[in-house]
Formats: structure tokens, C-alpha cells, sequence
């Protein structure tokens, strides 16, 4: 088995091992070091961040609010593992050489134009959309896909199912068909 792919990149079998082996890992870690079972996911962390923020100016309204009494604002574990998702991914582009910074993407320019305005305003709402709909499912496509799949969870295959499926159509809708 090739370890890289032909452009630098990891081979995605290594790659996908690598996840698995850290799903079971953080399962059996978190039983064992905190007493309970906490599964991988991601989306959970970014409504903490927001509450974390949201009480440096209002902290009784955080305090006041059932939503983030109920998922508890908090640095925890998974906060952690999501800023070393960010510092992996950077250091891992920067090791490869293929860290650039980029206004607007070439996808993106190709059919949208090269608007920043317009990018930025795309990945507001597009990161929006997808949250309320992360936290809409109980869980994000990390969470269902990796956690509740390794699990069997019925709910994870369903939620996982409709977040491709309306992945490829919002992806048809706004690129359109590949011209080869």
C-alpha cells in the first residue's frame, strides 16, 4: 500500500485507519480517565466557544440560557481535540509545502468571481446553515459519522446519509457539472 498519494497528500487508507484507531482510543480514554463514554465530534465545541465568548460580555445571559446550561460551557477534551485539528492541519500543510493563503479559492473564482465580499459572505452562510443543521441532527457529520456509526446507531446512518445527499445536490446546484 502506497502511504502518499500522487500529489504529496496521505493515502486516504492510512488516513481513515488513523481516525478509527483515535475513535476507539478517545472511547476507551475518556471511560477510563473520566468515568464516562465521550464520543468524537466536533460542532458541540464550536457552541461552547460561542458561549466562552458570549459570557466575556453577558455572563448572565449565558448563565440565564438553557441551551448552554445544557451543554455546559466549558474547555473540555473535544475543545482541545478541535484546536489540535487546527494546529495538526497547519503544521501538515506547512511540513508539505502546501500552505497558501488564499482570499478566494479557485473553485470558488471560477464560477463566482474573484469577490471577497462575496466569498465571505457565501462561508457565513454556508457555516451557519450547516451548524443549525449540526445541532439540529444532535451531532455533526464527525460525530454521527464516526461516533454513532462505530456504534450502529441507526439515527448516524440516516443523519449521515441526508449530509452527503444534500452535500452533492447543494454541490451540483452551485458548481455545476464537471465540463471534461
Amino acid at each position: 500500500m502506497k502511504w502518499k498519494t500522487n500529489d504529496g497528500g496521505w493515502s486516504p487508507y492510512l488516513a481513515g485507519g488513523l481516525v478509527g484507531l483515535l475513535a476507539i482510543l478517545s472511547v476507551y480514554a475518556t471511560t477510563q480517565w473520566m468515568g464516562k463514554t465521550n464520543y468524537l465530534g466536533a460542532s458541540t465545541t464550536f457552541v461552547r466557544a460561542a458561549g466562552l465568548l458570549e459570557r466575556t460580555v453577558a455572563p448572565e445571559r449565558v448563565a440565564a440560557n438553557a441551551y448552554f446550561t445544557k451543554e455546559k460551557v466549558k474547555v473540555d477534551w473535544q475543545f482541545m481535540l478541535v484546536l489540535g485539528i487546527f494546529l495538526g492541519a497547519l503544521i501538515s500543510s506547512v511540513t508539505d509545502r502546501s500552505f497558501k493563503i488564499e482570499n478566494v479559492p479557485p473553485t470558488w473564482e471560477k464560477r463566482f468571481g474573484p469577490s471577497v465580499g462575496k466569498r465571505a459572505a457565501g462561508a457565513i452562510l454556508g457555516g451557519i446553515v450547516a451548524m443549525v443543521g449540526a445541532r439540529m441532527a444532535d451531532g455533526c457529520p464527525s460525530g454521527h459519522g464516526l461516533s454513532g456509526m462505530m456504534q450502529l446507531s441507526v439515527s448516524s446512518f440516516v443523519a449521515l446519509a441526508i449530509f452527503f445527499g444534500v452535500g452533492v445536490l447543494v454541490a451540483a446546484l452551485v458548481y455545476g457539472r464537471r465540463s471534461s
